[in-house]
């Protein structure tokens, strides 16, 4: 709700700042007080054009500021997490209008811009009267409001719910029809490249261990020379070196038989021994492997460059070679088998508008139904609001296709006295009747508008008496769930407020000004006598108001 708002600068007023209450706050005050420029100005927060000529004179830039509770908020205040806004348990918004034209929009402290503006504050009031932010002239809400009445949301939730699986779904479709050329193009090319990969009857591992023998071919002679000569000295020449240790061994251990510490070391120089007859053995059967095979060599190069070229044009291994054969594999067989897909999908989307034209027919009926009922409780609250003669519907108009709502739209009609034509609520010129249209709505269907500040302005226009009283009725009764904002001419309309205040013209250093000012005991009582009298205020103009003021409890308000 709208606890604080601050206005400066704005036409006739210099500063203003007021607090408002939860429940029903009313702003009186005599004609050209300023009560419409606060109208005004609360609008430029809804989104209103802003003008340089209603910045007050001697002053460059007019300020309104406005400060909402959002605790019990919580999807505007996702909607402001998602807008980089914060989470926070109160809103600042702050629009500042400049004569040279730049005007800025501060949503808690961050700048924005216009077009962020009025979907987010319109979630959190609205103007009822003569004011194009007016709901009721916009028709997109008219059927919410009697889907609310109807207590519809669950099953339109289910309905919305299949709508929007369908709308996936008949993507999917397009996107698959207008795939096909390029389909049928991308089979002629995974036909070749998957015979490409499999006709080269890749190996893990191959390239590694042919880059390993290509080595050993181009190295042979040399590798072959080296093994021999090993095994040349250590065993096959006439003073090899296993020769001459063996000589060393046998004379340690004959000397050991003297020294016995000689021991170890003969044991050792014949292990020793051993071990480098085991290694001169391995080398000759080492050289006599190795050999230098060229056309073995061409083979291998040959192989090892048609891998290369494989890898140049699908991976840059023989393992990526692979995984890839494997993808287009998986897609070769999804492309081949998307006619049935297609199909199946086309049968499925079938059965799908079908289920959800059963939905939306279940929707319309129970619309329809609701639709009279609320036509009678709107009529029944617009009697006892000067408007007996009025004829209010909701039409329901079918739609050439199913729509994210239902299967047709709907728009509030109104026939204002008798012998008119019904005539779209949107056409409606007179804010008095819209606001009393929307003062009814409510009534008939509590709750129905999410929105938790509400501003009636001209709500009273040409009524008084026993219509008056129950305008300020119904507005007590709407304020028990909302907090309501209304600008009044009626004591009898402003005898039910929770709060009181008065707009009034001041004078300051020689310059006229707008003040709010809240009204307390005998000060209430004195402008509600105002209102009963005019400028003559007399000691029974006040008594009358003291009496209309003790009896607003009761509601048995004198006429």
């Amino acid at each position: 709700m709208l606890t604080d708002l601050q206005i400066r600068n704005f036409a006739i007023i210099d500063v203003l700042e007021v607090e408002f209450s939860s429940g029903f706050n009313v702003l009186t005050g005599e004609t050209g007080a300023g009560k419409s420029i606060i109208i005004d100005a609360v609008a430029l927060l809804l989104g209103d054009r802003a003008r340089g000529d209603l910045i007050r004179t001697g002053h460059e830039e007019a300020v309104v500021e406005a400060v909402f509770d959002l605790r019990e908020q919580a999807q505007v205040r996702r909607n402001l997490a998602e807008g980089g806004f914060g989470d926070e348990e109160e809103l600042l918004i702050r629009r500042v209008v400049n004569r040279n034209g730049r005007n800025k929009i501060f949503i808690n402290g961050h700048l924005a811009k216009l077009v962020q503006l009025h979907p987010l504050t319109s979630q959190l009031m609205s103007i009822y009267g003569q004011h194009e932010h007016q709901g009721l002239q916009r028709p997109d809400s008219h059927l919410e409001f009697l889907d609310y009445f109807a207590g519809l949301q669950d099953s339109l939730q289910d309905y919305r719910t299949c709508y929007d699986e369908l709308q996936r779904l008949e993507n999917v479709f397009q996107g698959m029809q207008e795939a096909e050329a390029e389909r049928l193009q991308r089979l002629d090319l995974l036909t070749f490249q998957l015979r490409e990969l499999e006709n080269a009857e890749l190996r893990a591992g191959e390239e590694e261990e042919l880059a390993d023998e290509r080595s050993l071919l181009q190295h042979g002679e040399r590798l072959s020379r080296a093994a021999l000569g090993g095994y040349e000295t250590l065993y096959g020449a006439e003073q090899a070196v296993c020769a001459q240790l063996d000589t060393v061994a046998s004379s340690l251990e004959d000397s050991a038989a003297i020294d016995g510490k000689l021991a170890p070391l003969a044991e050792t120089v014949r292990s020793s021994l051993y071990a480098l007859e085991d290694v001169a053995e391995q080398l000759r059967d080492y050289a006599g492997k190795v050999s230098f095979d060229g056309a073995r060599l061409d083979q291998i190069e040959t192989r090892l460059a048609f891998l290369g070229n494989l890898k140049r044009k699908y991976a840059d291994s023989v393992d990526g070679l692979l995984v890839c054969r494997d993808k287009m594999a998986e897609e070769y067989e999804a492309l081949v088998n998307a006619d049935a897909a297609r199909e199946e999908l086309a049968k499925r989307l079938d059965d799908l508008r079908n289920h959800l034209r059963h939905k939306g027919e279940a929707l319309s009926s129970r619309r329809q139904e609701a639709a009279e009922e609320l036509r009678r409780a709107v009529e029944k609250e617009l009697t006892e609001l000067a408007m007996a003669k009025a004829h209010f519907e909701m039409r329901l108009f079918p739609l050439a296709a199913p729509g994210p709502s239902g299967l047709e739209r709907g728009e509030f009609y109104l026939a204002a006295n008798a012998g008119e034509d019904s005539k779209p609520l949107a056409w409606i010129a007179s804010g008095g009747e819209l606001s009393r249209i929307m003062l009814a709505l409510r009534r008939a269907a509590p709750g129905a508008e999410c929105i938790a500040t509400l501003i009636f302005d001209e709500v009273d226009a040409g009524i008084g008496g026993v219509a008056a009283s129950a305008v300020g009725r119904k507005l007590q009764s709407i304020a028990e769930t909302a907090q309501v904002l209304c600008i009044t001419h009626l004591p009898q309309v402003a005898a039910f407020a929770d709060q009181h205040y008065r707009v009034e013209k001041q004078e300051r250093e020689g310059r006229t000004c707008t003040a709010l000012v809240r009204l307390e005991g005998e000060q209430r009582v004195e402008e509600m006598a105002r209102m009963l009298g005019g400028a003559q205020v007399t000691e029974r103009t006040l008594e009358h108001a003291r009496e209309i003021v003790a009896s607003s409890a009761s509601g048995a308000l004198p006429h």
